[in-house]
């Protein structure tokens, strides 16, 4: 009996199957036959080759822009009212900056797999993710320039220059699709098809390569068990030989897995006739179809789930964390003397508190903040563990005596958390996440709320513009587990800049 899964994919794929224009009948595979050697296959071209052209593109679109920018009958020049020459300032750095700009672009798209078989995402993802591949080279191209404080190169050039990699970037790929497209309705790069079964995996396997032609098979037919051989079964398995021939079959798909000795077999004959072999594994109902089959020392494992990775805009947050601590460190290196001095001052004791924190993952890293307490802060909560104002897990009380004249101060206006941009810097927090627990803390968790340690805790976050003064530890970590369950990096901008009032408006504890 069919599952409700295999049956909704079966359906899906049904529906999908090309139609002639004659008729409502489905075009049969056997009225597409292509002669052996129709032309040669066109339509894979090595990884190489499509960076090189990226490449090509990108160096094509700067040295464009340049001169558009600074040539002498610059149309830019007249539109700023400069219509007098203007000499080519710093030429080779702006070429050092293209080359750059170059390679960047075709790593990015090299981690976007933009270089994979064209055929396996649609004309628009394809454009979408050339696109994001184009803004993130970019921004880190800007990012690169900004940093190493190199004024000479023209934000126009920059500007003009990601505009035209957008448009031949996502224009090449488009040329490529349709060319390909035509050669392939044209019967060149056309490869014909062999399916071993007759079962639903076969048929839906057979409905799939009908409907995305762009793929290059046309089937052929398929070889049974001898017991049905209704058309477009061309015979049993054993016939395989004679069915090779005579349709001049170049794939073989198996879709019997578990015919262990019948799957040798037939690969033994297919390589005997320099035929290439497809083994389709056992789709468990539904469940593996669209499954990634990936390769642990060479061992083959089928994913049957796997959580997306936002490995992009991970990388984006982890390189935004970094170079804004950089620079914050830099930048406030006067105020965060200035508040160590005043500590020293104040009372005796360390300026850094350095407290047991848990991370991503559950690791444990040294959470930096200033000294707001007395030195022997942690001796003397025995005494005062029955003004807590939270639940069991946390540990607040209003007006701590333990708390120092500048760490009032300091905590108001949270310039306590200031020191942890270091653990931002050296990746052990970010700037936006989770509030990072203490182990204490953690031996309290029900097993869901260990979920918001998937994740790198922040120096602030919701629980920090929503929830500083709410004393429900089941309130911060709802907020936790929202952020997690909703992040983007348009949240982080929202939730830092959400932050800035709120830490002027002085209400930390």
């Amino acid at each position: 009996m069919k599952t409700q899964g295999t049956a909704a994919v079966a359906a899906k794929a049904a529906k999908a199957t090309p139609q002639s224009r004659e008729s409502n009948e489905p075009i049969h595979p056997l009225r597409r036959l292509v002669p052996p050697g129709h032309g040669a296959p066109t339509l894979h071209l090595p990884v190489w080759l499509l960076a090189s052209i990226d490449a090509a593109l990108v160096l094509w679109n700067g040295t464009v822009a340049y001169y558009l920018r600074f040539e002498h009958q610059s149309l830019f020049r007249v539109l700023l009212n400069r219509p007098e020459p203007v000499n080519y300032p710093s030429q080779h750095q702006h070429e050092a900056f293209i080359l750059l700009y170059a390679a960047l672009i075709v790593l990015v798209c090299m981690s976007q797999n933009l270089y994979r078989v064209v055929s396996l995402r649609s004309p628009v993802d394809e454009s979408l993710d050339t696109a994001k591949a184009v803004v993130v080279a970019t921004i880190a191209l800007t990012m690169f320039i900004y940093l190493a404080n190199v004024k000479s190169i023209s934000r126009l050039v920059l500007g003009l220059c990601a505009t035209m990699n957008e448009i031949t970037l996502i224009g090449w790929r488009l040329f490529r699709r349709a060319y390909l497209w035509r050669r392939l309705k044209q019967g060149y790069g056309v490869r014909n098809a062999l399916i071993i079964g007759t079962g639903e995996v076969a048929r839906l396997l057979a409905k799939v390569l009908d409907h995305q032609r762009s793929l290059g098979w046309v089937v052929m037919g398929f070889l049974g068990d001898g017991k049905n051989l209704d058309p477009p079964c061309l015979g049993c398995i054993d016939d395989f030989p004679s069915v090779c021939r005579k349709y001049f079959i170049e794939d073989v798909f198996i879709t019997i897995p578990s015919e262990r000795q019948v799957v040798k077999d037939l690969a033994t004959q297919a390589r005997a006739r320099h035929l290439n072999v497809h083994v389709i594994p056992d789709l468990y109902d539904g469940l593996a179809w669209g499954a990634s089959l990936s390769y642990i020392d060479g061992l083959p494992v089928l994913a049957l789930h796997q959580e997306p990775i936002l490995s992009m805009w991970l990388l984006v947050k982890r390189c935004t964390d970094a170079i804004a601590s950089a620079v914050g460190l830099l930048l406030l290196s006067p105020l965060l003397l200035l508040v160590a001095a005043a500590i020293k001052a104040d009372s005796p004791g360390p300026v850094l508190y350095r407290a047991r924190r848990i991370g991503s993952k559950g690791r444990e890293f040294t959470c930096l903040k200033f000294r707001t307490m007395v030195a022997d802060a942690d001796e003397r909560r025995r005494k005062i563990e029955h003004l807590n104002e939270r639940s069991r897990v946390l540990f607040k009380v209003a007006n701590d005596p333990r708390i120092t004249r500048v760490g009032k101060l300091l905590r108001k206006y949270s310039l306590d958390e200031l020191p942890q941009l270091w653990n931002v810097l050296k990746g052990e927090m970010s700037l936006v996440g989770p509030r990072p627990p203490m182990p204490s803390e953690v031996t309290h968790y029900d097993l869901e709320h260990l979920r918001r340690l998937d994740v790198t805790p922040g120096i602030t976050g919701l629980w920090q513009i929503r929830g500083r003064r709410d004393p429900s530890f089941s309130n911060y970590i709802t907020h936790d587990l929202e952020y997690i369950e909703n992040w983007t990096p348009w949240l982080d901008l929202k939730i830092l800049l959400q932050t800035v009032p709120e830490v002027f408006r002085g209400t930390g504890q």
